[in-house]
């Protein structure tokens, strides 16, 4: 089983090689590269990943079906099977540049330092304010078809239009059943949009919609504002994103606005606009589900170990060469 170690009898001044923040797929994907080096890691995590709402995760090589839970603690069980992984199971609530790398202090109050950081504590899913939605989030209100679609593959769908990229979703969502697009009070779709929304045989709703109805988290229909109850087993929607803490802010992180809020710029290797500080999962551009999260997650880890040996070995170079 992997070490529970509490924050309490880890107060020292010695840094760890590096720190994880967030212990979902990414974080220990990460933690998992920078263990079997040898370097000494702690993660950081207080168990809230984003998927933690749904029953299964999908499309994960080797582990389709499998909870997200399950998966989780397999996954600390095998780190922590090295003997240089430390796990907090803790609330990172601030961290800080020092003179030899980074401290990291927890809601606790503890403090801890290490050389590099890196960030995977993810994203929250803002939720439009939709009766039965919140209650039947990972279920049968969904945002993802590859880690859900098929579970619902002919059944009757729809796709609630929350944005600009809301199209889009429609169109890929119609690959697994028929969809209806609700406009929901958004924008009607440009003439080109709306002739490739017919194009796929999608019904477009012009009605706003006020609610889902069902035996919860069941959907058997939602119901619009003229009182119509338009017949549904599951609803996709891609939600509004915000960070899961506020430590990359502290930092001075840079951000970038994605199609669904806020993401961290990052470079080739997945270390953000602050030296020394990585970030990999939902909270960087291109990460759509748990497979990508984790291999984001395997390269960060590298990067960051990387970075260790030829970060000296560089400047080293420098000093010679002044």
């Amino acid at each position: 089983m992997p070490s529970q170690t509490s924050a309490e009898s880890h107060s020292f001044a010695a840094p760890y090689d590096a720190i994880v923040i967030g212990g979902s797929y990414a974080g220990l994907s990460g933690a998992m590269q920078i263990a079997r080096s040898g370097r000494p890691v702690c993660i950081i995590d207080s168990s809230q990943p984003r998927n933690r709402f749904a029953a299964h995760s999908h499309g994960f090589f080797g582990q389709d079906g499998q909870g997200p839970a399950q998966m989780i603690a397999q996954a600390r069980a095998d780190l922590g099977r090295y003997p240089n992984v430390t796990f907090l199971d803790a609330r990172a609530t601030a961290a800080a540049q020092e003179d030899s790398g980074f401290s990291v202090t927890t809601e606790a109050g503890e403090t801890f330092h290490a050389k590099k950081l890196l960030l995977a504590y993810g994203v929250v899913d803002i939720l439009p304010d939709l009766p039965g939605l919140k209650e039947r989030w990972g279920i049968t209100a969904l945002h993802c078809p590859y880690c859900h679609g098929y579970e619902v593959k002919g059944a009757r769908l729809g796709v609630l239009s929350v944005g600009p990229f809301s199209p889009h979703q429609a169109l890929l969502i119609s690959d697994w059943g028929p969809v209806t697009y609700f406009l929901n009070g958004q924008p009607h779709p440009d003439e080109l949009t709306l002739a490739k929304l017919k194009g796929r045989g999608i019904k477009i709703e012009k009605s706003v919609v006020t609610a889902l109805e069902g035996e919860s988290p069941a959907l058997s229909g939602v119901r619009l504002e003229d009182g119509r109850l338009i017949p549904l087993d599951a609803l996709f929607l891609g939600s509004r994103i915000r960070f899961a803490s506020d430590i990359a802010g502290q930092l001075g992180c840079a951000t970038e606005e994605g199609m669904q809020g806020p993401l961290l710029q990052t470079d080739a290797f997945k270390q953000t606009t602050v030296p020394g500080v990585y970030a990999a999962g939902d909270l960087t551009p291109r990460v759509a589900n748990a497979s990508m999260a984790a291999a984001d997650g395997v390269f960060a880890g590298v990067c960051l170990h990387q970075s260790l040996i030829f970060g000296p070995l560089d400047a080293l170079e420098k000093v010679a060469s002044d």
